[in-house]
């Protein structure tokens, strides 16, 4: 028996709408950044993926895709610490820091500024355009308390928000936190749920306990990022830690994965890279991320 003509009409549009409906899977892909220097702590940008080995929670991954030097675009809020603690050193800074900008901007690329003190101040947002930053950075004035730990928590929670790209923090500081109404471990937080990776570049050298306390802190910031810690103590110096920063976020490998635990719990989990057949070479990453809990 033959359907009637009508059935057949309706069968087949509900066929059809059916097959181009989208079904859709959503996948939360984990992204890790990856630094490989060798014995002389010089970049190593030839290693091909299956080097690589990514493990979360001790549970070896799948690594999804994974590129050299990726040309995804960059976003990097640039962070200075304007209290009266850095006064003699502003204006080298400020030199070193417009230099950098110069350097590392391509068309894609973006770099915010912000200042902080007693307070915290977002002096320009997001924009591709060198000069306006440069502008920015020139008028800087020091004065004041710190709050390191604010400005950190603000800009990886507020701006650091795209997952399409690289999220730098260059944070310029001598790392000793008086104001802020957050703590270590919000930051750190915040920067893991972020991803972001933070470059420190200590101010102070003096070997007081309050200046070794807040060297720890920014290298405790920097090692937790799969980032790194400078501590220059000339102006030539100042400018060789930038140009290594600018070269090393040029030199990075990104991995990615899917989790095999799909648990929407929100708790943190370990990551792990490391390097089948290492030969001596040294391997920097973030060293987790919180689940989602959505």
């Amino acid at each position: 028996m033959r359907p009637a003509p009508a059935l057949l009409w309706i069968g087949l549009w509900m066929l059809c709408a059916f097959q181009q409906t989208p079904i859709r899977v959503e996948v939360e892909a984990v992204n890790v950044l990856v630094t490989v220097t060798d014995k002389k702590n010089r970049f190593v940008t030839n290693l091909q993926q299956d080097r690589f080995h990514i493990y979360e929670n001790g549970r070896r991954q799948f690594i999804t895709n994974f590129r050299h030097e990726t040309a995804l675009p960059l976003r990097i809020g640039l962070l200075i610490d304007t209290s009266s603690s850095v006064r003699l050193k502003l204006e080298f800074e400020k030199r070193a820091a417009t230099r950098f900008v110069h350097s590392i901007l391509r068309p894609q690329d973006q770099v915010l500024l912000v200042e902080f003190d007693s307070g915290v101040s977002l002096l320009h947002d997001f924009t591709s355009n060198p000069r306006s930053i440069a502008k920015a950075i020139r008028e800087l004035r020091a004065g004041g308390g710190t709050k390191l730990f604010d400005a950190l928590v603000s800009v990886s929670s507020q701006k650091m928000t795209d997952p399409d790209t690289r999220q730098a923090i260059v944070v310029i500081s001598d790392g000793v936190d008086q104001d802020s109404q957050h703590t270590m471990e919000d930051v750190l937080r915040g920067i893991h749920v972020s991803g972001v990776t933070v470059y420190s570049i200590g101010t102070s050298r003096f070997g007081a306990d309050q200046q070794k306390q807040g060297e720890k802190i920014l290298r405790n910031l920097s090692r937790e990022t799969g980032g790194r810690a400078f501590f220059p103590y000339t102006a030539d110096g100042l400018q060789q830690t930038f140009d290594l920063i600018n070269e090393e976020l040029r030199s990075q490998y990104s991995l990615t994965y899917v989790p095999r635990n799909r648990t929407r719990d929100g708790k943190f989990r370990e990551i792990e890279v490391k390097l089948f057949r290492d030969k001596g070479l040294n391997i920097r990453h973030r060293n987790g991320y919180y689940a989602p809990t959505v």
